[in-house]
């Protein structure tokens, strides 16, 4: 077998969720490029059915599903409307991730939940029934997207980091829980992304200045930059990868 062979996804079912735009958006892209059947996940209709419209008109193959990550009920609802549909699921991507920027001690409890609700608990809900479906088939792919922050810290950022190690968490102990049964469980972990919600960052000089003072590559990262990592992750080429954060952050964390 040709080794690029190895990268195609024909016939497989992806979930990407907060796949609207963004990264999210790119890695949906990316697995429809290769063949797979995506659905695009997120909390609004209309951005959703525009990105799926975008996939389908540059060929692929993809729908849109609105539901609110955070609703226990809405998130059985989406896998199994998926499996019903088309007996499978082979890759999901617990993508997104809500920020809240400020200090710890200005922070609610409520606040706290909040944001574990969406960056954390519901990845380990949408897993566990992804799991008990990839497990029945003899196969998967589960792919967490954490953050350089899990390991660099910086001030006024303390909640989104404690998301964003549990996702890691999950991802190693699902690793060995799961790999019997097929599954394989990774992340990627991005860096410094010029996407939608970052454009007014990515645009300030300061931040332009940091970039080139701290990647060493010099600039921030293209959405569709992180397209590639999660392809190779999704697909037989990473078939006996299991357990691994995949940074992908211009060099960012290795730098002194």
């Amino acid at each position: 077998m040709n080794i690029l062979d190895r990268f195609t996804l024909k016939g497989q079912i992806a979930m990407v969720t907060g796949a609207g735009r963004g990264l999210g958006f790119e890695m949906a892209r990316a697995f429809a490029d290769a063949g797979a059947h995506v659905f695009v996940t997120g909390r609004t209709t209309e951005t959703l059915e525009a990105a799926a419209h975008s996939i389908v008109e540059a060929g692929g193959s993809a729908e849109a599903v609105a539901f609110d990550l955070t609703d226990a009920s809405a998130r059985g609802s989406a896998i199994d409307r998926i499996v019903g549909r088309h007996g499978r699921l082979d890759i999901l991507v617990n993508n997104v991730g809500a920020r809240d920027r400020r200090p710890l001690t200005d922070f609610e409890d409520r606040h706290i939940a909040a944001l574990l609700d969406t960056d954390l608990l519901a990845a380990i809900s949408l897993s566990r029934d992804a799991v008990k479906v990839m497990a029945a088939q003899g196969r998967g792919r589960l792919i967490f997207v954490t953050s350089i922050v899990g390991e660099m810290a910086m001030p006024g950022d303390a909640v989104y980091p404690v998301a964003k190690q549990g996702l890691t968490g999950l991802m190693r102990s699902l690793a060995v829980e799961c790999g019997a049964h097929g599954i394989t469980s990774n992340a990627i972990a991005p860096g410094m992304f010029a996407t939608e919600t970052n454009a007014a960052l990515a645009e300030n000089p300061d931040m332009v200045a940091f970039a080139r003072q701290r990647v060493p590559l010099q600039r921030w990262g293209r959405p569709d930059e992180i397209a590639g990592a999660a392809l190779f992750l999704a697909s037989d080429a990473a078939s006996f990868v299991n357990g691994h954060v995949l940074t992908v952050d211009g060099g960012m964390s290795v730098r002194m």
